[in-house]
């Protein structure tokens, strides 16, 4: 796959905001030709580097992701989760990321045990199910809420690992709607039945 190249469309190649002008109602309008609008020639264009698309993707992901943790610990003073914000960008399309919000334990299903982390991820995909975290992915959806179990990583650089014994590929849920998200996150978090029955009745 060729190397991805970004350029910055927010600027004019004069360092001037480009401005979104449409020639033909402009001419209607007052009869004048525009002529200051910037057609740019590839020449003309600033790419950016890949760092630099990292950058602004990851301050993106931060932003996300602290809205996203004091929405979920807003909802009942019983639901708190620690706040472990930090981001990742993949390595050829550093466009493309996913932000880790939170993590911790709970009692799962037939699970009696089990660390799990929340993420978002600014595309839609499949968690792959080797050394791949990601699959097939979708830009379709400009989010991903997911959570997955996790484990303290034996023969990998990582700290934590997906704990693929939950569920036969670690996936405690997926969804682009950030209200399903939460809910799921709540009733991962809440420590009884009680408050998870009001919690799937939202």
């Amino acid at each position: 796959m060729a190397k991805l190249r970004y350029f910055d469309a927010s600027k004019g190649p004069d360092g001037q905001n480009a401005e979104p002008i449409a020639p033909h109602s402009e001419f209607l309008r007052t009869g004048k030709i525009t002529r200051h609008r910037a057609h740019w020639l590839a020449a003309e264009r600033r790419y950016l580097t890949h760092e630099e698309v990292a950058d602004k993707t990851g301050r993106k992901l931060q932003s996300a992701g602290e809205k996203t943790h004091h929405n979920i610990n807003a909802f009942h003073r019983t639901i708190q989760f620690p706040k472990m914000l930090f981001h990742r960008t993949l390595k050829d399309s550093p466009h493309l990321g996913y932000c880790h919000v939170t993590a911790a334990r709970t009692k799962f299903a037939h699970y009696e045990d089990v660390s799990w982390a929340f993420y978002i991820a600014n595309f839609y995909a499949d968690i792959g199910d080797n050394d791949n975290f990601f699959e097939r992915i979708d830009v379709q959806y400009s989010r991903m809420y997911f959570a997955v179990a996790i484990r303290p990583g034996e023969h990998t650089p990582e700290k934590m690992t997906i704990d693929r014994t939950v569920r036969g590929n670690g996936l405690l849920f997926r969804t682009h709607d950030p209200q399903i998200a939460i809910k799921n996150v709540l009733l991962l978090g809440a420590r009884n039945e009680q408050l998870r029955e009001i919690i799937r009745q939202l």
